[in-house]
């Protein structure tokens, strides 16, 4: 299980200075080919803002961003399911754009509700008018090669038996740490942090899971800077992405790309 302890003043200062973190021991391992520990670092919400600072960073090292965004949240009509949702979102245009240059946006709901209190038949309609959105708005999305994101990570037994039917894969709540992917995973899972901003959180969270056995992380982040619940900062994520990519035993993957490329170096 992930240490949870808080960073020493030490190790705080590293993630802001020329030193890299605790992240960079683990590029001293002997690397195992192809690969050993695969990161996805999914980011949900949708808030412009972010999201066009997200791309460029992640294009910046030739990777390609997970961007969960909200069927509905880019309407006028649109009801703010708290106040970690307060900043403008992007539309069906941007998404477009930023599939268009390699990037991945999935379904995070159709309205960012806990789908655990609703009834199944709601439920199961939610999903579906937001997998309809997706069909209408985003090109050559497909809801059965798909990974829907539950809203609040939050889901039940029955609804993950049905949904599995209409997705390749879903997000929810559990271990940070998956198996590497395998033929026919369908559940995913992840944590995240918040609501104050998650830098040495998330450094720590990777630092120990590069120490561990091989495996899969998926962190559920949000916004950049000062947007959304648990923001990580642009610089930081610059950072952390020119370390990993230093890494030859990491891979920085979607979830789509790590499902169809599990043998590939």
């Amino acid at each position: 299980m992930m240490k949870n302890d808080r960073l020493s003043r030490r190790d705080a200062l590293k993630l802001l200075g020329a030193v890299p973190s605790a992240l960079s021991a683990s590029g001293c391992r002997s690397s195992v080919k192809p690969y050993s520990h695969i990161i996805t670092l999914s980011f949900d919400d949708g808030f412009e803002k972010s999201s066009i600072e997200t791309a460029r960073i992640y294009e910046k090292y030739g990777l390609s961003a997970s961007l969960n965004v909200i069927a509905t949240a880019h309407q006028k009509d649109f009801v703010l399911p708290n106040e970690y949702h307060r900043w403008p979102v992007g539309d069906f245009k941007l998404w477009n754009d930023l599939v268009a240059r390699g990037h991945e946006i999935m379904p995070h709901g159709l309205k960012h509700e806990d789908l655990t209190k609703c009834g199944i038949a709601e439920a199961q309609d939610s999903i579906n008018r937001c997998l309809d959105i997706f069909s209408r708005e985003l090109t050559g999305f497909d809801p059965g090669g798909s990974i829907f994101n539950f809203p609040y990570n939050a889901s039940s037994p029955e609804l993950e038996e049905w949904l599995k039917s209409r997705v390749r894969a879903f997000r929810t709540s559990g271990s940070a740490v998956n198996p590497l992917p395998f033929r026919g995973q369908y559940r995913l899972t992840c944590v995240s942090s918040g609501p104050e901003a998650i830098d040495g959180k998330l450094d720590s969270i990777l630092a120990e899971f590069l120490k561990g056995p091989p495996g899969w992380l998926i962190f559920n982040a949000h916004g950049l800077d000062d947007e959304g619940w648990g923001p990580v900062s642009s610089l930081f994520l610059d950072g952390l992405l020119g370390r990993l990519c230093r890494m030859p035993e990491v891979r920085v993957w979607t979830v789509s790309k790590a499902l169809n490329l599990t043998a590939s170096a």
